[in-house]
C-alpha cells in the first residue's frame, strides 16, 4: 500500500490507504473501494497509552502474589527492587519469579520455547508450552502478542516471571523461557536485510488494514520505522509512506496527538504531501486546533480544489469555530453585561 496523493500518478501495483471520509474519487477516474473500518477501543490499548499508571505497579505485584500464594506469603522474603523490570514504553512490569541462567537474552530470529499461562480469553495466544520466534510471525499483531516480545527481549533462559499490566485487575500473567536459539541484534543486519524485513512489516500492515484491523497495522508500520531509523539519513523514501500509512492508523485508533506527529515527519521530507496535509487538518481540527486544522485543509484545497474530503472537513472545522466564536461571545456578554 503506498502513498499517493490525489494529484499524482498511482505507483504499479500500490493502493491508497484511505481512511473512511477521506479523498474521493475525482471525475474522470476509475473509481477505487474505500475502507470503512469500525474500531472499538481496545481496552488493552488504552491501558498503554497510561504510562505513568505503573508507578503503582509494585504494591499491586505484591498483592496478587500474596493473594496466589496464600498465608505462605507471610513467609517469602520481601520484594526487591531487583526482582522487578520495568518496560521503558510503560506498557507493563515485570516480575521475576525464578531467576535464569546466563547473561544472553532473545534478539531478532531466536526461537523461543514459551509457557504462557493466564493470559485472557480472545488474546490469540495458546495455554502450555508455545514456540514463538522474536520478530516473526502473525502472534506479535495482536496486543498481547507485542506485551510477550518484549517481555521475551528481557529475559534469560529458564526465568519465569509474571506481567502487570496498569489498570488491569486479577492475578498476572505468567510466562516462563525454557530455551531458545541465538539470534540477532538489529545492528548486527545488513542495510539490505533490514530494507527486507521492513517491507514484509509494511506489507502486513496493508494487509490488517484492509482486514479492518488498524491496531495490528500500525504495530506493523512502527516496527518497519524502527527498523528504518537505524539506516544512515536521509533513509529510504519509504519511511515517508510508513509515516502517513502510521498516521491515517492513528487517526482510526482516536490518537490524533500521535497522527500529528507522524504527519509532521512527512511534511519535513515533503512539504506538499496532500495526504499528510489533509490527516494533520483532521488530527489538529481533533485536538481543537481549528486554525491550524484550517491552514492544513486549505492548503490542500489550494493544490486540489476539488478535493471532496478536504472541503467536507474544511466546512466542519468553519462550523466548529463559529460555535467556539458564539460561545465566547455569550460568555463575554455574561461577563461585562
Amino acid at each position: 500500500m503506498g502513498e499517493k496523493d490525489s494529484c499524482q500518478p498511482q505507483q504499479q501495483g500500490e493502493k491508497n490507504l484511505e481512511l473512511p471520509t477521506q479523498i474521493r474519487q475525482h471525475r474522470g477516474e476509475s473509481p477505487t473501494e474505500i475502507l470503512e473500518l469500525r474500531v472499538s477501543p481496545d481496552p488493552a490499548s488504552q491501558i498503554l497509552e497510561n504510562p505513568q499508571e505503573t508507578e503503582k505497579l509494585p504494591a499491586e505485584l505484591e498483592r496478587d502474589s500474596a493473594k496466589s500464594h496464600g498465608s505462605a506469603s507471610a513467609m517469602s522474603e520481601p520484594l526487591q527492587a531487583s526482582d522487578l523490570w520495568y518496560c521503558p514504553d510503560g506498557s507493563f512490569v515485570k516480575k521475576i519469579v525464578v531467576r535464569g541462567h546466563g547473561l544472553d537474552k532473545p534478539k531478532l530470529g531466536s526461537r523461543c520455547t514459551v509457557q504462557a499461562s493466564g493470559f485472557p480469553l480472545g488474546s490469540g495466544l495458546p495455554e502450555g508450552w508455545t514456540e514463538l520466534t522474536v520478530g516473526l510471525g502473525p502472534w506479535r499483531e495482536e496486543t498481547w502478542g507485542e506485551l510477550i516480545e518484549k517481555c521475551l527481549e528481557s529475559m534469560c533462559q529458564g526465568e519465569e516471571a509474571e506481567l502487570q499490566l496498569p489498570g488491569r485487575s486479577g492475578l498476572p500473567v505468567r510466562l516462563t523461557l525454557a530455551s531458545f536459539t541465538q539470534g540477532r541484534d538489529s545492528w548486527e543486519l545488513e542495510d539490505t536485510e533490514k530494507e527486507a524485513l521492513a517491507r514484509e512489516e509494511r506489507a502486513r500492515g496493508t494487509e490488517l488494514f484492509r482486514a479492518g484491523n488498524p491496531e495490528g497495522a500500525a504495530r506493523c508500520y512502527a516496527r518497519a520505522l524502527r527498523l528504518l531509523l537505524t539506516l544512515p539519513p536521509p533513509g529510504p523514501p519509504e519511511r515517508t509512506v510508513l509515516h502517513a500509512n502510521l498516521a491515517a492508523c492513528q487517526l482510526l485508533l482516536g490518537q490524533p496527538h500521535l497522527a500529528a506527529q507522524s504527519c509532521d515527519r512527512v511534511l519535513e521530507r515533503e512539504p506538499g504531501h496532500i495526504k499528510a496535509l489533509y490527516r494533520r487538518g483532521v488530527a489538529q481540527a481533533a485536538l481543537g486546533n481549528l486554525e491550524k486544522a484550517m491552514t492544513d485543509l486549505k492548503k490542500v484545497l489550494a493544490v486540489d480544489p476539488k478535493n471532496r474530503a478536504a472541503q467536507e472537513e474544511l466546512g466542519k472545522v468553519i462550523i466548529q469555530g463559529k460555535k467556539q466564536d458564539a460561545g465566547l461571545a455569550q460568555g463575554l456578554r455574561k461577563m461585562f453585561g
